[in-house]
C-alpha cells in the first residue's frame, strides 16, 4: 500500500481510466463587427447567437421552448427564399438549400439549436439571427460545405435577404399565435362538449339556484352546467376573431416599414408564398409603417385570452364551491378524487384540478398586464419590447390549452351529482315559495316563508300541512320541466 492508502494495482487502474492530457474542445472561429469568437464546432448557430447567450442570461428559458415560434421563423425564411429566387435575387442552388433547411426545422429537427433566452434586448434580433445562422449552417451541410462557410452561404446576405428583424419577428409571433390559438380553441371545444354532456346527464337533477350566495329559485344542475359550455363557445368565437387580426402581417416592410432593400414586388410575393406554406389566410398590411410599430393586435389577443381565463376561473370557482364539504359544505357535486389532499388530515381530498386552472388564470391576467405595458412602451417606428410580449403571449396560450385539457380529462368528465340531496334542499328551501307563488298566491307564500324561517321547517311540509296543495300537486309542480322554465299558469 502507498502512503495514501491506495494500492499500486488500484493506482494503475485509476491512471488507465484518466486521459493523460485534457482533450481539446473542437471549435471554429467566426467574425462579426465586434471581432472574432470561438463557436463550438458542432453548433449550427454562430457568433451572433453566442454573444446573445452571454448577453441575456435572464430567464434560463431558451427560444426552443416555443416550437411554434421556431417553425414560424422557418416558414418565413422559406417563403423569403422562394420570393427572392423568383425575383432573381437569390440563385436556385442557395434558395433550394435554404428551403430544404427550413423544411427540416418545420419537421421539428434541430430545435435544440435555438438557444437564446426568450427575454432579450434588441427587439428580437437575437432570435432572428439564431434562426439565420442555424438555417445557413444546415443549408451549407446540404450543399456539402462545412459549417461556418459564410463566404458561400451567409446568414445575413442570403438567409435574411430582403428582410429585417423588424418585419420577420412580429410576423413570426403572429404565425405562432395562430398555430397556438387553433390548438387552444380545439381544447376549449373538447371541454365544452364535456360540459354539454354533463348538462344532458344532469338535465332532470333539481337544485336551488343562488344569487349572492343566498338561496334564489330552483333550477336544474343541467342548466347550470350548460352555462359553462356556452361560455366556452362564446370565448372560442372571440379567439377566432382575434386570430383574424393576427393574419395581417408586415413582412416586406423591413426596418421601419418603408420596404428599404426590397424589390417592389417582394412584399406581395413573399406573402403569397407564406400563405402556401402555412395554410393561413395571411394578407399584407395596407400601411407597413403603421404595422411595424403597432402592437395593438397583441394587446387585443391578450385581452381575449384574459377574458377566457377570467371566465374559466369563475367556472372553477363554482366547481370548488359546489363540491365543497363533503359534510360541512354545499356537497352538490362530487369531483373525481385524483390525489390525497393533506399531509396531516387523513382522508381529505381537495379540488386540485380546478385550483391549478385558477392559478393559470391568474398568470394569464398578469401576462396581460405585461403585454399592455410593453405595447405602450413602444417608441416611434418600432416596439423594442416584442420579446416579452411574445413570451407572455405564448405562455398564456399554451398554459390555457393545457389547463382546458387537464380540467376536461381529470375533472369534468368524472363529475357526479348528489341528486337526492339536491332535491331535498329544494323542498326545504325558503326560495321554493317563489316557484309556488302562482299556485298558492303571494299572501300565502309570504306567510309560509315567514313560518318556515321561524319554525325551522320546510316550505313543502308547511304547504301540505296547511292544505294549500296536495302531495300530488306539489310533486307535479316540483318537476324540473315545470319548475325551471317559463310556463303559462292560466
Amino acid at each position: 500500500m502507498s502512503e495514501t492508502g491506495v494500492s499500486s494495482a488500484s493506482r494503475d487502474w485509476i491512471d488507465a481510466q484518466s486521459p493523460s492530457e485534457p482533450q481539446p474542445i473542437l471549435v471554429r472561429r467566426e467574425q462579426d463587427l465586434l471581432g472574432s469568437r470561438e463557436v463550438p464546432a458542432d453548433a449550427l448557430y454562430g457568433i451572433h447567437t453566442v454573444r446573445a447567450v452571454e448577453n441575456f442570461p435572464i430567464s434560463g428559458i431558451p427560444v426552443s421552448v416555443y416550437p411554434d415560434l421556431v417553425v414560424s421563423l422557418a416558414c418565413i425564411k422559406q417563403a423569403a427564399a422562394a420570393a427572392n429566387s423568383e425575383l432573381g435575387l437569390l440563385d436556385p442552388c442557395r434558395a433550394g438549400a435554404i428551403a430544404a433547411a427550413c423544411e427540416r426545422l418545420r419537421n421539428g429537427e434541430y430545435l435544440d439549436q435555438f438557444v437564446v433566452d426568450v427575454i432579450q434586448g434588441g427587439a428580437g434580433t437575437s432570435t432572428n439571427m439564431n434562426a439565420n445562422e442555424v438555417i445557413a449552417n444546415i443549408a451549407l451541410e446540404i450543399l456539402g460545405r462545412p459549417r461556418g462557410d459564410y463566404d458561400y452561404l451567409n446568414p445575413n446576405e442570403h438567409v435574411n435577404l430582403s428582410q429585417s428583424t423588424n418585419d420577420v419577428y412580429p410576423t413570426a409571433i403572429k404565425l405562432a399565435a395562430c398555430f397556438g390559438i387553433l390548438r387552444l380553441v380545439g381544447a376549449m371545444d373538447e371541454l365544452r362538449q364535456s360540459f354539454a354532456g354533463k348538462a344532458s346527464e344532469f338535465q332532470s337533477v333539481l337544485k336551488m339556484g343562488r344569487t349572492q350566495l343566498q338561496d334564489a329559485v330552483p333550477m336544474t344542475l343541467g342548466q347550470e352546467f350548460s352555462c359553462y359550455g356556452d361560455m366556452l363557445e362564446e370565448d372560442a368565437e372571440r379567439l377566432r376573431e382575434a386570430m383574424a387580426l393576427c393574419r395581417e402581417i408586415n413582412l416586406g416592410g423591413t426596418a421601419i416599414g418603408t420596404g428599404i432593400n426590397t424589390h417592389p414586388e417582394y412584399a406581395g410575393l413573399v406573402c403569397r408564398h407564406l400563405v402556401a406554406i402555412t395554410g393561413l389566410a395571411l394578407k399584407t398590411a395596407p400601411n407597413l409603417i403603421e404595422a411595424t410599430q403597432d402592437c395593438g393586435v397583441f394587446v387585443q389577443l391578450s385581452g381575449v385570452l384574459k377574458r377566457v381565463a377570467v371566465k374559466l376561473s369563475k367556472t372553477c370557482n363554482d366547481l370548488r364551491l359546489l363540491s365543497s364539504g363533503p359534510r360541512a359544505g354545499l356537497n352538490e357535486i362530487n369531483l373525481p378524487p385524483v390525489q390525497a389532499g393533506s399531509s396531516i388530515m387523513p382522508g381529505k381530498v381537495n379540488p386540485v384540478i380546478p385550483e391549478v386552472v385558477n392559478q393559470v388564470a391568474f398568470e394569464v391576467i398578469g401576462n396581460d398586464v405585461t403585454i399592455s405595458f410593453a405595447a405602450e412602451a413602444g417608441q416611434l417606428q418600432l416596439n423594442a419590447f416584442e420579446p416579452i410580449i411574445a413570451h407572455s403571449l405564448f405562455k398564456s396560450i399554451s398554459h390555457l390549452q393545457s389547463a382546458c385539457v387537464t380540467l376536461n380529462e381529470r375533472c369534468v368528465k368524472g363529475i357526479t351529482a348528489n341528486a337526492e340531496f339536491l332535491r331535498a334542499q329544494v323542498e326545504n328551501s325558503i326560495g321554493l315559495v317563489t316557484a309556488l307563488n302562482p299556485h298558492i298566491g303571494y299572501r300565502n307564500a309570504s306567510a309560509i316563508a315567514a313560518a318556515a324561517l321561524i319554525q325551522n321547517r320546510s316550505v313543502a311540509e308547511l304547504v301540505l300541512e296547511g292544505g294549500l296543495l296536495t302531495r300530488e300537486q306539489l310533486d307535479e309542480i316540483l318537476q324540473p320541466e315545470i319548475l325551471t322554465m317559463p310556463r303559462d299558469w292560466r
